[in-house]
């Protein structure tokens, strides 16, 4: 009986991986399937889409800063006294990333081409769903830290001429009396006091005539709401340092908030003081803290709208994720690639973050 088989490359097959490996990515990484939106939604990360359709490599948004000029009252001429538009810019620029697999030689395989695919779709959308989401924490923390799980080297300083960039004293909060990494101590751990303090913060940053960009909530059916992304150490020091009814409240609170069908409070912990608590064990990690520098820590992300970008290219085919099949070693090798064009930046405005803010914790395993 014959059988139909698809070639290496046949034009379908190189479409249809493509369309599937996108979803595919889409569905799995953290990142995208919880926290991203258009270009004006009220997500803490932007899909910035100007570069699918056009020429380029980089994209430039502007924030417009609020009005500060004093009213002018009474009869008093306004002439003169008008007040100029100020923006802050920004960019994210975007390149080429790639990822590869060998499927082996006949004797290995021991499957068809179809069966190939269909493995290899898999595999490489968990790849490209964890390279995703390492590169948000990295670039939303602005350090590469000692996670020892990482595909990337501890070294990695950025991709696409994008360069992490730590946080500035505005928006980073060291968890301990003094605020500062060098008198961390292993009794610093994370408590749900630092999030009031990270919203009290928040609320008070910025705006008005400072010329401080204010970190905006994300609005849920009309509620404003932040995120909190911790690690499974970070979670474990507030979860026994509360009650254990006050957990439970933490927990109700999430399960009956009017927006809690949204993708952000899918998979929650639950949500204080109108703040969504999550946990990821791929939350940065430094072990570098205290007096001598030797203590562990971890750096939670309070978040709030545009946090970070994210821009697409396309090569011409209007697809997000390319696919590509060759064959080795006289046909006796059949790899498959796959590869993406994009950016991911950290927001920033005036030379201070924007969306974000780092809650840095003592953290050890229990």
């Amino acid at each position: 009986m014959g059988q139909t088989i698809i070639g290496l490359n046949d034009p379908k097959a190189v479409k249809k991986y493509s369309a599937f490996l996108a979803v595919d990515v889409a569905r799995d990484s953290y990142f995208s399937r919880k926290f991203m939106g258009g270009k004006d939604s009220s997500m803490p990360i932007h899909n910035l889409k100007e570069l699918e359709s056009e020429a380029g490599d980089t994209i430039s948004f502007d924030l417009s800063m609020q009005l500060k000029m004093q009213p002018v009252e009474g009869d008093t001429p306004l002439e003169g006294k008008e007040e100029d538009l100020k923006f802050y810019s920004d960019s994210v620029i975007i390149d080429q990333m790639r990822g590869g697999v060998n499927t082996g030689g006949r004797m290995t395989r021991k499957r068809t081409i179809h069966d190939l695919r269909k493995v290899a779709r898999k595999r490489q959308g968990e790849w490209w769903a964890r390279v995703f989401d390492e590169l948000f924490f990295m670039y939303l923390s602005g350090a590469r830290g000692i996670n020892a799980d990482y595909i990337f080297p501890t070294s990695y300083t950025g991709f696409a001429s994008n360069a992490l960039s730590a946080p500035d004293s505005e928006h980073i909060i060291y968890c301990n009396s003094t605020g500062t990494k060098q008198a961390m101590t292993n009794n610093d751990k994370m408590a749900l006091s630092w999030i009031d303090k990270a919203i009290a913060k928040a609320s008070m940053m910025g705006g008005g005539v400072q010329g401080v960009p204010k970190i905006q909530p994300i609005l849920i059916n009309g509620e404003r709401h932040f995120v909190c992304v911790m690690n499974p150490w970070q979670v474990y020091d507030v979860r026994t340092s509360t009650t254990t009814g006050h957990w439970l409240d933490i927990q109700k609170a999430a399960a009956g908030a009017e927006g809690r069908k949204s993708p952000i409070f899918q998979g929650g912990l639950g949500m204080y003081n109108n703040v969504v608590l999550h946990e990821h064990q791929a939350v940065i990690r430094f072990n570098d803290y205290g007096n001598p520098a030797s203590l562990g820590a971890a750096r939670a992300l309070f978040m709030g709208v545009q946090a970070a970008v994210l821009a697409f290219g396309t090569s011409g085919t209007g697809l997000r994720f390319g696919w590509y099949e060759e064959s080795r070693d006289n046909g006796n090798q059949v790899v498959i690639s796959t590869h993406s064009i994009f950016g991911i930046s950290k927001v920033t405005f005036n030379s201070l973050d924007f969306g974000v803010m780092a809650l840095d914790s003592y953290a050890a395993a229990p």
